[in-house]
C-alpha cells in the first residue's frame, strides 16, 4: 500500500556543486520519472532564509522575528510530496534529486491526525 511523504530540500555547504544546467536536466529526468510513476505530487521552491520569519507564541503573547536566522546551518529550500510504497523506495527515488548532489534531503512519512482517522 502506498503512502505519502513529505520531502524537505535543505541547503548544506558539504554539497557538491552543480551548474544550472546540469542541475536542471537532472530534475527534469527526476521529475519525469515521478510523473511517470504516479509518485510526484505538489511541490516547490521556496525564498531564502533573508525573506523568512519565525513565529511563536508564549504566554500568550505573539514573538514574530524577520529572518535571516543564525542558528541554522542548513536552510530549507523547497518541498516535494510523493507517493512510494515505503520510505526505502522514496529514499531511493530521492537520490536522484539534484539536491541530494547539491545538499540534503528530509523524508517524513505523511500521518493521520486521530481526529482524522476513518
Amino acid at each position: 500500500m502506498s503512502s505519502k511523504y513529505l520531502v524537505i530540500h535543505m541547503s548544506d555547504p558539504t554539497g557538491a556543486d552543480l551548474t544550472q544546467s546540469e542541475d536542471q536536466a537532472m530534475l527534469e529526468r527526476w521529475a519525469a520519472e515521478g510523473e511517470a510513476a504516479g509518485r510526484l505530487g505538489e511541490g516547490a521552491p521556496v525564498a531564502g532564509p533573508e525573506q523568512a520569519k519565525s513565529v511563536v507564541v508564549r504566554d500568550g503573547r505573539a514573538l514574530i522575528t524577520d529572518g535571516p536566522f543564525p542558528e541554522f546551518k542548513e536552510w530549507f529550500a523547497g518541498y516535494d510530496l510523493i507517493t512510494a510504497d515505503s520510505i526505502d523506495e522514496a529514499a531511493e527515488y530521492m537520490t536522484r534529486h539534484p539536491v541530494a548532489t547539491l545538499g540534503r534531503i528530509y523524508i517524513l512519512p505523511q500521518v493521520r491526525l486521530p481526529w482524522d482517522q476513518e
